[in-house]
């Protein structure tokens, strides 16, 4: 199972990164995060559709998906429903990113 939510992680970040390089040029890039989506994926894994709880119709993940690309989200989570959670998350992320960037290691891992 580390490959689908790390392949995820991987759109994510390369979306970005190409929103970062692309936008000034007047190139929109939009992720689209969907949660479970009532598809085949879900008999070629061996479990029965009907079994899985909360799964989205195809027609309303693009729907909601289109919705998002014509409202300029950057990343459109078709099943979230309090956007700000995410803008917060993505808010945190942002300002830790400068920290991460240091010619020294950080205090608590130099030899005492």
């Amino acid at each position: 199972m580390g490959a689908y939510p790390a392949t995820k992680a991987y759109v994510l970040a390369f979306s970005q990164t190409l929103q970062a390089e692309l936008g000034p040029k007047g190139v929109y890039v939009q992720a689209v995060m969907p949660g479970g989506t009532r598809t085949e994926i879900w008999e070629r894994s061996d479990r029965r559709v009907e079994d899985v709880p909360g799964l989205m119709e195809v027609d309303a993940m693009v729907d909601a998906a289109l919705a998002g690309f014509y409202q300029r989200e950057p990343v459109t989570f078709p099943s979230l429903g309090d956007v700000g959670k995410w803008q917060a998350l993505d808010a945190q992320r942002r300002a830790l990113a400068p920290a991460l960037v240091n010619a020294e290691p950080a205090e608590r891992y130099r030899a005492a």
